[in-house]
């Protein structure tokens, strides 16, 4: 315990920009991802069937491969597909965000699917476009149902982006490969590490659940 308090007071710094780099990138990948995912969400929902085609082979593809697996696919063929130079931080977000975006396409088609269909059939009697329907009746109530998922894919990410310490991407478990280097200590930063990630993820999941439980409330 003791060895583990004096990691603190010497490496203190260095675990808390991992903490930083962790959430960035996790706040980075779902706020892309979702971008990402909406247009994914449409896709599936087209009633195009080659656009529906394309979104859910798009979908049954990263849900059906390892996140390493992209990880390494992005690392190492987009510097390959494009001459400008793109960062170590940049492929791995990249790979995130195409990833994050499958599942978050799946919360988004489900809260959709869990409005009443008989919204869709009264908007659509007062004349509003299928676009107009989604954007201002549909979407608006299945924010109720999309949100705490979307809070619990936040939190899965801040697990996975533990990967990208793999590619030497600054987060807490590239912090913990720097100070394991430097201190030759492998059990005692390991721990650290765990501890701040446990907290982490309890803190959010019980942010989550205050949420969930507004949203409840309101609705």
């Amino acid at each position: 315990m003791e060895k583990i308090w004096k990691l603190l007071g010497s490496y203190g710094g260095e675990f808390l920009k991992g903490l930083g780099g962790t959430l960035y990138l996790a706040a980075a990948t779902v706020a892309l991802g979702t971008a990402l995912g909406i247009l994914v969400a449409l896709l599936q929902m087209s009633r195009f069937r080659p656009a529906h085609a394309l979104a859910q082979t798009y979908t049954e593809i990263l849900r059906g491969t390892p996140i390493l697996l992209q990880l390494y696919f992005f690392w190492i063929g987009l510097p390959k597909l494009f001459p400008v130079a793109l960062s170590d931080f940049a492929c791995i977000l990249i790979a995130l965000v195409v990833n994050s975006s499958s599942y978050i396409a799946e919360i988004i088609r489900a809260g959709v699917g869990a409005v009443d269909a008989g919204q869709w059939e009264a908007a659509r009697s007062v004349g509003l476009s299928e676009a107009h329907v989604l954007a201002r009746v549909i979407l608006p109530q299945a924010v109720r149902n999309i949100l705490p998922a979307l809070g619990n894919q936040f939190i899965q990410m801040v697990k996975e982006t533990s990967l990208a310490s793999v590619f030497f991407v600054g987060e807490l478990m590239t912090s913990y490969k720097t100070v394991q280097a430097a201190t030759f200590l492998a059990l005692q930063p390991l721990a650290i590490v765990g501890a701040i990630y446990f907290l982490m993820n309890v803190v959010l999941s019980r942010l989550v659940k205050r949420v969930e439980r507004r949203l409840m409330v309101y609705g």
